[in-house]
């Protein structure tokens, strides 16, 4: 567990729906492209669970991302993530559907709109320069290698879910 400072554990402790990216969040950034058009993506086994467990803990999750890949649909269902905005250029419209007891995860300009109007802003190491300015917090984990699961916990951790959560696995 990590020692979060109080204006972190503040912001953590009201979160209800965590809301994410998907490029460069959810996956590492880079995008497959098959010579028939079919777009590949790679997702971490770690973020996966991380938000199954957040979902159990009683916060919600949303997607907002600015491309249509199918593959992201299919993990949406995977993952049963309770809103999925794709195709979205301007993430305020999306955000505007959503509650403003949300955490946001990004790493580009694009981002900047939810994160600048959510409670807690939080980037991956790798985001833009820019970006990196308005988080709250900056994951240590990359984007497609456990950042998001970092989050998960964080929220977790400052709600006084995590412990019990994890516990559960060694009984």
């Amino acid at each position: 567990m990590q020692n979060l400072s109080s204006d972190l554990q503040q912001r953590a402790l009201g979160i209800k729906l965590l809301i994410l990216d998907v490029d460069g969040v959810l996956t590492d950034g880079r995008i497959f492209i098959r010579d028939n058009g079919e777009e590949i993506k790679s997702f971490h086994t770690l973020d996966g669970h991380g938000l199954k467990m957040l979902q159990a803990s009683g916060v919600q999750t949303a997607i907002i991302t600015g491309r249509d890949a199918p593959s992201v649909g299919i993990r949406v269902k995977q993952l049963g993530i309770n809103y999925y905005f794709k195709g979205i250029h301007d993430k305020r419209a999306a955000y505007a559907q959503l509650r403003d007891e949300g955490a946001f995860v990004g790493d580009d300009v694009v981002d900047l709109p939810v994160m600048v109007r959510c409670g807690l802003a939080v980037a991956v190491p790798e985001a833009h320069w820019f970006t990196l300015q308005y988080a709250h917090y900056v994951t240590r984990r990359s984007g497609g290698a456990g950042a998001v699961r970092e989050v998960c916990d964080l929220i977790m951790q400052a709600q006084g879910t995590l412990e019990p959560a994890l516990k559960e696995y060694v009984q």
